[in-house]
């Protein structure tokens, strides 16, 4: 069975700090790829008008187009209306029955997974990739993973990573200053964010 994780999210816009937890993730889990799927129209969010979805797809295609290991997936970019993670698990797995595939989160979002669309489909077709942040003390940690594992069957997995305080905020935030963003996202971004002058008024996600 081939191993590949799965890195969703707007990355709006991708930075280090992505590109790093994907690295940590396939290397310590052996992953054979890694799949980033910006979203489209994911529920819990409000949609920013500042970027389009092509231009947030085209940041991440340059971030990871050095990484042999590290792969662009459309799939939900390309689906009409709300996107779920749970659909997209389906999908995948149902074309490609040869792959394991391990969903790769912050340990902020695995506190609300239970909220998600039909958790225990996510839960049954895929192993989730836990790492630490946001300063999540152990104890709480240990107790949601615990209720996860007990209510889905969840396979849960946490693996090391440096914490790294980097946000698509952060970076959003410092270019409407007109601060730099060089090392807080690869160069090619940034050279591309600077030639369709994204992101330089403030709007919230």
């Amino acid at each position: 069975m081939k191993k590949v994780g799965i890195m969703g999210g707007t990355f709006n816009p991708i930075h280090y700090g992505h590109l790093f937890l994907a690295e940590n993730a396939m290397e310590q889990l052996n992953l054979d790829k890694v799949l980033f799927m910006p979203s489209k129209n994911p529920p819990h969010k409000k949609k920013t008008d500042l970027v389009s979805d092509t231009q947030r797809t085209d940041m991440v295609r340059l971030a990871v187009q050095g990484n042999q290991h590290f792969e662009v997936s459309t799939i939900e970019y390309e689906r009409e209306g709300f996107t779920y993670t749970a659909d997209t698990l389906t999908r995948l797995t149902n074309e490609h029955p040869d792959t394991e595939y391990y969903f790769i989160i912050g340990a902020d979002s695995l506190f609300m997974m239970q909220d998600w669309h039909t958790p225990q489909i996510i839960f049954n077709l895929s192993t989730i990739l836990v790492t630490g942040r946001d300063h999540v003390q152990e104890n709480q940690l240990d107790k949601q993973l615990n209720y996860l594992k007990e209510t889905y069957g969840a396979r849960i997995i946490i693996f090391d990573m440096p914490t790294i305080e980097i946000s698509s905020a952060m970076i959003r935030k410092r270019i409407a200053e007109n601060k730099t963003i060089r090392y807080y996202v690869p160069n090619e971004v940034m050279n591309y964010i600077v030639e369709h002058r994204l992101y330089e008024t403030m709007q919230e996600d």
